[in-house]
């Protein structure tokens, strides 16, 4: 009997301390606070759009020739600085060149001064037939003169005035004579002329020439490869001088403008940040990326920069110092809230980022908020 009772006891303590521990574990549950709940807060918010780029030199262009051939001659190395006109490579064009002297040899035949000696064989010509004009017209007043008088024969006279027409004739046939041939070596000495510059034209197009001051950044083929009007030869750009090449999607675009500041990363400069601003937006959008390409200067840049070195952009759009603010993840379809009592609440946002939310009406500090349940 005693042994039962000490028996029951122990259980009966057991089963007592095991009801209070639920209790105690029960109350706590119930009356602690949600670990993840939050008050929103009053804080600076900044509003930007995503753009990846490259870097580019000014006025970086990658130089075509409208020509067929194998690259015969590289006049430049990489790195070289360049003028407007300085020739960095010449293609096999053996063809065009002897086109060329061809119609020089036809310039210097058509010249205006290699003729004048034909002119000169005309002008002689017409002043012996204006002399035997002259002469002829007195004969045929004298014959005229006599045959009033009653002396001479009318055979004499129509032979003078014969003489004098045809003299005539000769002279103005002349005169025209030489004003086609002044008019024809005029038209074969320009004709001539325009051909040797369309020669010299066509063989230009086998000389890669700069467009720019500036440094020839890569030269893409070698001597003896075959190139065509497809192929790029060589980059060019500005030396020393750069700008960011963004890609920016066209949901994002209309929130871009001109001047708006730019926090820029390269993997170049790992754990660093530049800044930019955006100087130029393209007004036409690409159809097969879906982006607008948006240029940028750098405001603060690194040491060094190299042509077609990646980078990520932030183009900010908006910020606001002081205003109320909740984490990106504490919105319930982006249009609500729920209160730490589980009611929903419609609130009306502003700025948003990745991180937080504005919240502009609808809730307060005091308004604690629990994360929407996935």
């Amino acid at each position: 009997m005693n042994l039962m009772s000490k028996k029951g006891c122990v259980e009966l303590k057991q089963l007592s301390w095991a009801l209070t521990l639920s209790i105690g574990i029960l109350t706590g549950a119930c009356g602690g606070s949600d670990p993840e709940a939050i008050f929103p807060k009053v804080e600076a918010i900044t509003e930007s759009v995503y753009a990846s780029g490259v870097v580019k030199a000014q006025e970086q262009y990658e130089a075509y020739l409208l020509a067929n051939g194998p690259v015969q001659k590289i006049f430049l190395e990489e790195g070289d600085t360049v003028t407007v006109g300085t020739p960095i490579l010449q293609v096999f064009n053996e063809a065009e060149k002897l086109r060329r002297e061809n119609a020089q040899l036809a310039q210097t035949y058509a010249d205006q001064q290699a003729n004048q000696s034909r002119l000169r064989d005309l002008e002689l010509s017409i002043q012996l037939a204006k002399s035997k004009l002259q002469n002829d017209s007195l004969l045929n007043l004298r014959t005229q003169n006599l045959w009033k008088q009653g002396i001479g024969t009318a055979v004499e006279l129509e032979q003078r005035q014969l003489n004098y027409q045809n003299s005539k004739t000769a002279y103005e046939s002349q005169i025209i004579r030489y004003k086609d041939l002044k008019r024809e070596i005029e038209f074969n000495s320009k004709s001539a002329g325009k051909n040797l510059r369309i020669t010299e034209v066509l063989e230009n197009e086998y000389l890669l020439k700069s467009k720019i001051d500036g440094v020839v950044y890569s030269i893409l083929k070698e001597q003896g490869e075959m190139v065509s009007p497809q192929t790029p030869l060589a980059i060019i750009g500005k030396a020393g001088e750069f700008l960011m090449e963004l890609q920016v999607d066209e949901y994002d675009i209309s929130k871009v403008k001109p001047g708006q500041k730019i926090l820029v990363s390269m993997d170049s400069y790992k754990e660093e940040v530049f800044e930019g601003k955006v100087s130029k937006i393209s007004p036409i959008m690409d159809p097969k990326t879906k982006t607008f390409k948006v240029e940028a200067e750098f405001t603060k840049a690194p040491a060094r920069l190299f042509p077609n070195l990646t980078l990520e952009a932030n183009i900010v759009t908006q910020v606001k110092e002081k205003t109320l603010v909740i984490p990106r993840n504490y919105l319930w379809n982006d249009t609500s809230v729920i209160t730490i009592d589980e009611d929903t609440i419609p609130v009306k946002t502003g700025i948003k980022n990745f991180q937080f939310a504005e919240i502009l009406d609808g809730i307060s500090e005091s308004t604690q908020l629990i994360r929407p349940r996935q």
